[in-house]
């Protein structure tokens, strides 16, 4: 994209950009010698995401939050490129804190596309929980979401997101917004922690120490996983592809495993000899907490679309993600 005066580096927005999938973006459109404008609260994301970057890059990181309205509209009026990541994160963060992931996730959304005009391409990050309870085989785009009852909290993100995916698509629409909306499924790797109950990092900690390794429920859910690099390199495509404008796209792994299955494969990638910990839900989340026991999918609109979809090896992804737990250690 060219700028004005010739400047061919494009001027990017990531809100969220100091968090996990956020700063390995900030990564790629760096590498690519795009402008970058980080705009993070710092609630879950963290500066050490981004202390790696040199002080001579073409980088601005700005503390605030999308719920400032004033904020966003001047970092989203100039930029040419939109990545909206920012949202509330982790199941154990959105029992806690219902109201402020509502906020975040509701009004901060659309904060980003009022602000935004005709002409800007805003990439609106979304999660395959919109699919609720739909355990199908190999979920597509257009499956229907299958959503709980309102009295119980977890539901509340999953909701959240759909409406999310529903302002922007409305803003293409009515406003020609080039809106591009992504559902993430369990996006893993370097930095990303367990603080807010994300299953790997968690996992792997655990094998690193020998310590038992805790499962919830029967361990039979089954998941897919999916590399942050692959994440971002699908994202990066997507918005460099006109046809994806105004579309909803699943961002996935190929891999697909159970919960059970993922804590034997961390602790043999590992070679840990954590003990497997059965823990009931009831132990773990508040009464009624619900869970899927399957999720998987069908990523081929994404490789039809920009002929890629992610690809890396569980296994390997383990290894990355204990590699990168053992640098933080000092090599233990």
């Amino acid at each position: 994209m060219l700028q004005p005066g010739g400047d061919t580096r494009v001027k990017v927005l990531v809100t969220g950009g100091a968090g996990f999938i956020g700063s390995h973006l900030v990564d790629r459109l760096l590498e690519r010698g795009d402008t970058v404008t980080v705009l993070d609260d710092f609630s879950t994301g963290s500066r050490n995401n981004l202390a790696h970057i040199p002080a001579t890059a073409p980088l601005r990181v700005v503390e605030g939050s999308v719920l400032d309205e004033e904020l966003v509209a001047s970092l989203v009026r100039e930029s040419s490129e939109i990545y909206h990541l920012a949202a509330a994160v982790g199941v154990r963060r959105i029992l806690d804190q219902p109201l402020q992931s509502i906020r975040v996730n509701l009004r901060g959304t659309e904060n980003v596309l009022d602000a935004a005009s005709p002409g800007q391409r805003i990439l609106v990050a979304s999660t395959s929980e919109v699919y609720g309870k739909n355990c199908s085989d190999a979920l597509r785009e257009t499956d229907d979401s299958i959503i709980g009852a309102t009295s119980v909290t977890r539901w509340l993100y999953a909701t959240s997101k759909a409406m999310d995916e529903f302002c922007a698509l409305a803003h293409h629409r009515e406003r020609g917004i080039e809106t591009v909306i992504v559902r993430f499924f369990n996006t893993v790797g370097p930095r990303q922690t367990g603080t807010y109950g994300m299953v790997l990092p968690n996992f792997v900690q655990k094998a690193l120490r020998d310590e038992p390794i805790p499962i919830y429920g029967d361990g039979r859910q089954r998941r897919n996983f999916t590399y942050v690099a692959d994440a971002v390199e699908g994202i990066l495509r997507l918005m460099a592809t006109p046809a994806a404008v105004g579309q909803v796209f699943n961002m996935g792994g190929s891999e697909e495993t159970s919960i059970e299955e993922l804590a034997r494969r961390v602790r043999a990638v590992c070679g840990s000899r954590s003990p497997l910990q059965y823990v009931p839900y009831s132990c773990a989340y508040s009464a009624g907490f619900e869970d899927m026991q399957r999720r998987r999918p069908d990523t081929g609109k994404l490789k039809e679309t920009v002929g890629f979809s992610p690809a890396t090896p569980l296994d390997e992804i383990i290894r990355r993600v204990a590699d990168y737990f053992r640098s933080r250690n000092g090599g233990s």
